[in-house]
């Protein structure tokens, strides 16, 4: 497990890649980090994993029915990312029926994870992601929320926290 390198003020590295499968493709694509955030207003969430009880029965769902009240906030994107490989997360997204709600963004070797410090090691599973939500402008990290270690840490990191920490930076 490592402990979380970022902090709110700090810039996402443009330097670290995603695996990203859409609805309809065969083959995943790269997409920089760069590309994600660089002049866009970004909340991304981190799951231990997909297909899990907790990332399965709330947060990803939470995140699909309170999207739109996020975009009204101003968010340009809300994107998920986990250490599962991107055909993984298509799946997932489809079994959810998350249409174009939530960029689905796949850490499947952890280089994202664990450039930010936001990896832990889970009994069966290995190394995975810390539960998470930020909110980033520009690259620049404004909201970090992250859960304490555990597959069922579930306080901080949802929507409805997240919407609160943008009404407070009056969004």
């Amino acid at each position: 497990m490592s402990t979380p390198k970022i902090q709110v003020g700090d810039h996402i590295p443009d330097d670290v890649y995603f695996g990203v499968l859409n609805e309809g493709e065969e083959q995943p694509h790269k997409v920089s980090s760069k590309e994600i955030f660089k002049g866009k207003k970004v909340v991304l969430f981190g799951i231990p994993g997909a297909y899990t009880s907790i990332c399965s029965s709330k947060h990803l769902p939470q995140f699909v029915d309170k999207s739109e009240e996020l975009k009204a906030k101003g968010v340009d994107t809300i994107a998920c990312t986990a250490v599962n490989d991107p055909y993984v997360l298509r799946e997932w997204a489809l079994s959810h029926n998350t249409g174009n709600k939530v960029l689905m963004l796949g850490d499947g070797e952890a280089a994202f994870h664990n450039k930010l410090g936001l990896l832990q090691k889970l009994p069966f599973a290995g190394e995975r992601g810390l539960r998470f939500s930020m909110y980033v402008d520009d690259g620049v990290i404004k909201v970090l929320n992250i859960e304490e270690p555990g597959p069922t840490s579930y306080k901080i990191s949802g929507p409805e926290h997240m919407l609160k920490d943008l009404t407070n930076l009056r969004l």
